[in-house]
């Protein structure tokens, strides 16, 4: 009721409402109840006489109208309705990796690796990601049994449809450091745990959809090109 109550106002703010015009913007589907309505006020607005001004009453309505129709949930959580973009934030990204973390991976049998505290790090400029985790080496073989340190890993993303997840792709391990450590003990546990980090992170997953998620109306969207931005990772849905 609250969309037929807006548009009905603007009606008469500003006269009969003329057929709305294709094409709609992108992200609107053409069967999309929401989608027409909202179309319906922006067309409104934009065949009122450029004279006159917009009344705070038939502001209010819009807003009014507006905020009653039925806009998907996750519109409010990243995504762009206008233009069909989803964006999932930094922090939103470093609680769903810390949730899989610690992640751990035997080498060679006698040497165990664990990954754990990552943080996230974001790489526009390469369209690249980075996670920087504390490591730890444990084996029988070594004095004392355990050491720790630092690696940092940077990584593409790709889409894995049937699991609805952007993952890491072809994770790199750009630098590690291990404590207490120095010579060729060093440099043998700096290769393994650079080669176990990068065999962890491979196809690890930074953010799954829910079906809801990707779903407007009758309209099921798919994933298009993934971009790093400053503070973020956007995908397109197309």
């Amino acid at each position: 009721m609250g969309g037929n109550f807006a548009t009905s106002s603007l009606a008469a703010e500003f006269g009969t409402l003329r057929p709305v015009p294709t094409p709609r913007p992108a992200g609107v589907h053409a069967r999309s109840w929401t989608g027409r309505r909202l179309w319906q006020a922006l067309v409104a607005m934009r065949q009122r006489p450029p004279d006159t001004p917009l009344s705070r009453r038939c502001l209010l309505r819009l807003i009014g109208g507006a905020a009653t129709l039925q806009i998907p949930t996750f519109a409010l959580a990243g995504f762009d309705f206008f233009l069909s973009e989803y964006t999932a934030t930094r922090a939103e990204l470093q609680a769903e990796m810390a949730k899989r973390f610690p992640l751990q991976q035997r080498y060679a049998e006698v040497f165990t690796v664990t990954l754990r505290d990552p943080q996230l790090g974001l790489d526009p400029a390469n369209n690249r990601l980075g996670v920087t985790a504390l490591l730890s080496i444990a084996s029988p073989l070594l004095r004392p049994p355990g050491v720790e340190g630092l690696v940092s890993v940077s990584s593409a993303l790709r889409y894995d449809a049937p699991a609805r997840a952007v993952r890491l792709v072809q994770p790199r391990a750009d630098r590690i450091e291990m404590q207490g450590l120095s010579g060729r003990d060093a440099e043998r546990l700096q290769q393994i745990g650079a080669v176990v980090a990068q065999e962890l992170l491979r196809d690890q997953a930074l953010h799954t959809f829910d079906t809801k998620d990707l779903t407007v109306g009758s309209k099921v969207y798919e994933i298009g090109d993934i971009t790093v931005q400053q503070d973020g990772v956007k995908v397109q849905l197309k």
